[in-house]
């Protein structure tokens, strides 16, 4: 479901990367793919010097959909980011990375809290923040954090997901690694 991020599925991400429908939400953004190896070998190189954590998201044959990253880590901290192409928007994919990457984020890696900022435009990916049973609004619980986020105006919503939160989820519901076959039935 996740790997390393790697030069050679750079091709494959970049064409979905660029669908209008994903386009904008995407952080690091690459108008060619050329600039997009360029940012990947930097993502990389940054991975290495423990700035961020980014893993690239995979169906069930071990083809590139997407990426998650953990972005701006800073006292066991960190902004998550999360895009798929868009034929694989709805069937499943995007609950899959993050249980994933939750699970080695947390239990490997030593980070303590997850925090997402969404575009208030982006309707599709609040929807999904908040399918998650672990996940606090937190716009008013982390004030400052959602001032920094807003400067001049409100553009992001602010969600946190604290380690000993989805944990307790984990222990109540127990982790399950799902089977990704019924993904295509959707």
């Amino acid at each position: 479901m996740l790997k390393k991020r790697e030069l050679q599925d750079s091709h494959a991400l970049y064409e979905w990367m660029i669908h209008p429908d994903v386009f904008p939400f995407v952080r690091h953004k690459a108008n060619s793919l050329d600039e997009f190896l360029f940012l990947t070998k930097q993502t990389i190189e940054a991975e290495e010097r423990g700035e961020l954590i980014s893993r690239t998201i995979l169906d069930e044959w071990g083809n590139p959909i997407g990426t998650i990253n953990l972005f701006d880590i800073k006292n066991n901290a960190g902004f998550l980011g999360t895009w798929l192409g868009k034929p694989f928007h709805g069937k499943g994919y995007n609950k899959l990375a993050k249980d994933a990457f939750f699970e080695e984020i947390f239990n490997n890696l030593n980070i303590e809290t997850v925090y997402m900022r969404i575009r208030k435009e982006n309707i599709r990916s609040q929807k999904a923040a908040e399918k998650l049973p672990y996940i606090i609004y937190a716009n008013e619980t982390r004030q400052e954090i959602f001032a920094q986020l807003n400067v001049s105006e409100q553009i992001y919503n602010l969600y946190e997901i604290p380690k000993d939160l989805y944990t307790l989820h984990v222990l109540r519901h127990g982790y399950v690694q799902q089977d990704a076959n019924h993904l295509l039935e959707a």
